[in-house]
């Protein structure tokens, strides 16, 4: 199985309710793959000190602006991103905004800049007492979101195929860009992690019809249940969808003291209230693996 956690909306409790999930479920050889490559977090909750392997991910281009530059400023008159500037009457690039789109090079009248690969992100893999973990880092400003993503799902593919897990659980990012479409990339299920609030059902609704186009079947959990007495709309976006709610979590003051002691929650607490929620969602995904 390759189950992907998602939410539509950041601060939800996704990563604290991935890493429990992960937790109660190691037995069945689960292979975590951490796909907020702006933001990873997954590391932290698993108390990962150090990392096995750290490789660079390339997959971003980048302009270099040479010495046989006449300073005639057709490339600054062309750059969309506003990446060049001048410094001490020479013209200069700054890396975190180029995108590589090679428009500069193309007005050059002397060939005087070069299009060059350059150091998207990175790539971490490290063993935890719950299985494997990947996770990566995107550079700051660098595009390619969901190609690194995409990269970290093969690895955790691969490990299937050796061995050395047997299912895969995806945390992917907030929202419904380029890192979650690659999440969703293969995946059977979908765990949409919502609170009850209505900027919660907005982008629940979101990422609701992402499953939808990649034909995944979608499976609801309401996260800090019971801080909006009186609101619905979860519950009821759910039933007019046929979605199914594994559970409702109760909003539990354990959960930032388990982030502060990097330990998942239903380790750290395993009696409170959001725990024993967590444990019976559990039981019902043990029953897909």
């Amino acid at each position: 199985m390759d189950i992907v956690v998602a939410s539509g909306k950041g601060g939800v409790g996704k990563s604290t309710f991935t890493g429990s999930l992960i937790s109660l479920l190691q037995e069945y050889g689960i292979a975590a793959v951490d796909a907020d490559a702006e933001a990873p977090n997954l590391h932290i909750v698993f108390d990962v000190k150090e990392w096995e392997q750290e490789k660079e991910f390339t997959a971003a281009k980048t302009a270099i602006i040479n010495d046989s530059c006449i300073q005639c400023g057709l490339c600054d008159n062309v750059c969309i991103y506003e990446a060049i500037y001048v410094e001490e009457g020479k013209h200069k690039i700054k890396q975190y905004l180029c995108e590589g789109c090679g428009a500069c090079k193309a007005v050059c009248p002397v060939d005087a800049i070069e299009i060059r690969d350059t150091i998207s992100g990175w790539i971490r893999i490290a063993s935890t007492r719950y299985g494997p973990l990947v996770s990566a880092e995107l550079d700051v400003g660098k595009p390619n979101s969901g190609k690194l993503v995409t990269e970290e799902k093969n690895i955790a593919k691969e490990w299937v195929k050796q061995g050395k897990a047997k299912h895969i659980i995806v945390d992917a990012a907030a929202g419904i860009g380029c890192q979650v479409i690659a999440s969703f990339s293969g995946a059977n299920r979908a765990i949409l992690i919502a609170e009850p609030t209505p900027s919660s059902l907005s982008d629940l609704q979101r990422v609701y019809w992402l499953t939808q186009h990649f034909r995944i079947e979608p499976f609801l959990v309401i996260n800090k249940y019971g801080i909006n007495p009186g609101y619905d709309g979860i519950e009821r976006f759910a039933r007019e969808n046929g979605v199914e709610i594994l559970g409702r979590i109760p909003y539990d003051s354990s959960v930032p003291k388990s982030l502060a002691a990097m330990k998942p929650l239903v380790e750290y607490a395993p009696d409170s209230p959001a725990s024993r929620e967590i444990k019976k969602i559990a039981e019902i995904v043990a029953g897909w693996l």
